[in-house]
C-alpha cells in the first residue's frame, strides 16, 4: 500500500519558519523524484518545489526563491520543504508528490495545512 503522510503544518506568524516533512512507503522511495505542491482556497493547486531522485537539481516556483529549501533523505524516505520568511500568501494546503517518469507512476499525500497569521 501506497502512502505519502505529510507533517508539520500548522499555525505561524508572518516572517516565521516552518518545516514540512513528507514519508514515503509501500514503493522505492529513491528512484522517484519528489515535489511540494500547495493549494490555497479558490486556487488551483501549484508547484512549489522539485527535487530529483538523487536529491539534486533542485527547481522552485519563482513566488517562494530564496525563502524555501527541499530536500530528502532517501535512507529515511523521506523530503522536506523548509520554509522561511513566511507570507500571508503562502498559507495553503501543502501536498507531497511522488513521481516515476519511467512508469508514469503518480503517488500524493494527503496534504497539510499551513497558514501564515499574526
Amino acid at each position: 500500500q501506497v502512502q505519502l503522510v505529510e507533517s508539520g503544518g500548522g499555525l505561524v506568524q508572518p516572517g516565521g519558519s516552518v518545516t514540512l516533512s513528507c514519508v514515503g512507503s509501500g514503493f522505492t522511495f529513491s528512484i522517484y523524484a519528489m515535489s511540494w505542491y500547495r493549494q490555497a482556497p479558490g486556487k488551483e493547486r501549484e508547484l512549489v518545489a522539485t527535487i530529483n531522485r538523487f536529491g539534486g537539481s533542485p527547481n522552485y516556483a519563482d513566488s517562494v526563491k530564496g525563502r524555501f529549501t527541499i530536500s530528502r533523505d532517501n535512507a529515511k524516505k523521506t523530503v522536506y520543504l523548509q520554509m522561511n520568511s513566511l507570507k500571508p500568501e503562502d498559507s495553503a494546503v501543502y501536498y507531497c508528490n511522488a513521481r516515476n517518469f519511467m512508469t508514469r507512476n503518480d503517488y500524493w499525500g494527503q496534504g497539510t495545512q499551513v497558514t501564515v497569521s499574526s
